[in-house]
């Protein structure tokens, strides 16, 4: 099976979560996809950069999912997605998969 990079994991759970909670009107359901990819990139981080850069890059998930609501407020809510989402795949890429 191919090797999905965790940048684009991180990436596509937090634009893939905002997608499906704003098509089907359930955040929870969008919740749902958030988690699932990220507990997907925190198992590649931890394998590919060890426990400490595991942490730090998901904090950096979370405070992404939250500084996306009021970044939303001032530049629109696909453009913030989309931005965090970004910031989210290049640390990723730095700190995991640039080794691999």
């Amino acid at each position: 099976m191919a090797r999905v990079p965790s940048a684009v994991v991180a990436a596509t759970g937090l634009v893939g979560g905002y997608g499906v909670a704003r098509w089907t009107k359930k955040r929870q359901l969008g919740g749902a996809v958030l988690a699932v990819a990220g507990a997907a990139a925190a198992q590649q981080w931890r394998a590919r950069a060890g426990g400490k850069a595991a942490g730090a890059l998901g904090v950096a998930y979370v405070a992404a999912f939250a500084g996306s609501h009021p970044l939303a407020k001032k530049v629109g809510a696909w453009p913030s997605v989309l931005g965090v989402a970004g910031a989210v795949a290049l640390a990723s890429w730095a700190v995991a998969d640039r080794r691999g």
